[in-house]
């Protein structure tokens, strides 16, 4: 991949894709379906083989619910993709029923233990 002391943008770039994507809990296959793209062009872009298109990056964003200013390295906030992830449960609860809310809530206080 380059100067082995000093990570190039490109493959900072490379390393929040594969980061983001494993925190959204997708495997390169998955990934590659909901962005259109072939599997091996993901491992590609992953391993900074591959240049990425800004529409990639958007949909990038989109399908790992990240910042693009994350991704292209202009947002250093570390938390910024714990934060995505927060809002993506946040969205995830609210779909769920009272029942299976609370339900949810006790495994959450039972883990905390």
């Amino acid at each position: 991949m380059g100067n082995k002391e000093m990570p190039s943008d490109k493959e900072k770039i490379a390393q929040r894709l594969k980061e983001a994507r494993t925190k959204a809990g997708l495997s390169q296959d998955q990934a590659a379906t909901i962005i259109g793209l072939p599997r091996p062009a993901i491992s590609e872009i992953e391993a900074g083989r591959r240049k990425v298109t800004v529409e990639e990056v958007i949909q990038f964003g989109e399908a790992y619910k990240v910042a693009t200013s994350w991704l292209l390295l202009e947002d250093d906030d570390e938390d910024t993709i714990d934060k995505a992830q927060m809002k993506l449960a946040a969205r995830e609860l609210g779909k769920l029923n009272p029942d299976e809310f609370q339900k949810v809530m006790d495994v959450l206080k039972m883990i905390r233990k």
